[in-house]
């Protein structure tokens, strides 16, 4: 999920009674599952987050009563996935760390590398936010992204153009996470610009565009977690300074911990198994997943589930 200032917009159903709106403990656990499961995973966190707050019944007509507030919860929940990938990838950090003050310089390398991928996202997503949120947010275009995205994956494993087999981090060889060239990071800035399309997926459009410079998978799963980190602490950051308050003042601080917590939790638990399913298999389940769940979805919606 690229979740971009504004783009919680999405992710509530039309008002219902004021008992029902509100954000229980219990609810904030069930998105917090739901942020961490699917963050890192290609399926796109920002269209689960909209059928299962639509399903919960919690806000989304503008205006209502909390809405603002649950927006910035479904961005503050991001903070417990963030922490996920420090916890797991810890020697990363420290690498970069060390590249910062001279001592690595594969560290300094990856750090350089990072920051390159991570702008053009963050300038397009600043610039374009209202354009973006008043075009695209919604359950439609989440659902044709999600189409879309499970045929990208499919058309790409058939024509030979990204890996039909996964591939054992002790074979990546010359293709290592440090050997990723700024060329190559700056694609996969670029690459991760389409996930500013809900329901695209920042990790597919990233491990993507990754694949297709000729990163290996393992290295390219693991750039993209990273490169998610630094794009979900700058959402996640500019989110709460700016709505913070609001949060708070609605919810108290009890609640979007457990959210957040529940998210670190899962979030700990997708990634583990995203890195081993990999290195024994290919992408082509996340596509039969996306389609599946963009049926789902055609199905509560014109059946008036959601």
């Amino acid at each position: 999920m690229v979740a971009f200032p504004g783009e919680a917009l999405a992710l509530a159903r039309e008002a219902a009674p004021a008992s029902e709106n509100l954000l229980t403990w219990w609810k904030a656990a069930i998105l917090g599952v739901v942020e961490g499961l699917t963050e890192y995973l290609p399926i796109s966190s920002t269209g689960h987050l909209l059928i299962a707050s639509r399903i919960l019944g919690l806000p989304d007509a503008e205006g209502s009563a909390g809405l603002e507030a649950v927006n910035t919860y479904a961005i503050a929940i991001q903070f417990g996935a963030i922490l996920a990938v420090v916890g797991l990838f810890w020697r990363r950090f420290v690498e970069m760390l060390q590249g910062l003050v001279g001592r690595n310089p594969e560290g300094r390398h990856l750090l350089i590398s990072l920051v390159i991928a991570f702008i053009p996202a963050a300038v397009l997503g600043v610039a374009f936010d209202d354009k973006i949120e008043d075009a695209l947010f919604g359950p439609w275009p989440i659902i044709a992204a999600w189409i879309v995205g499970g045929a990208l994956i499919l058309v790409l494993e058939r024509t030979g153009r990204i890996p039909d087999r996964g591939v054992p981090a002790a074979e990546v060889g010359h293709n290592r996470l440090a050997a990723i060239t700024y060329q190559q990071a700056l694609i996969i800035g670029l690459a991760q610009c389409a996930a500013l399309w809900p329901g695209t997926s920042r990790s597919l459009a990233t491990i993507l565009g990754a694949l297709l410079v000729g990163v290996a998978l393992p290295a390219a799963v693991e750039f993209s977690f990273l490169l998610g980190f630094a794009t979900l602490s700058a959402a996640t950051g500019y989110k709460l300074a700016k709505d913070g308050g609001t949060l708070v003042d609605q919810f108290g601080v009890a609640t979007p911990l457990i959210g957040a917590g529940f998210a670190f939790v899962s979030a700990v638990l997708a990634i583990k198994w995203l890195v081993g399913y990999l290195e024994r298999h290919d992408l082509s389940i996340f596509a039969w997943y996306r389609f599946a769940v963009a049926g789902l979805a055609i199905a509560l919606i014109t059946t008036s589930v959601i």
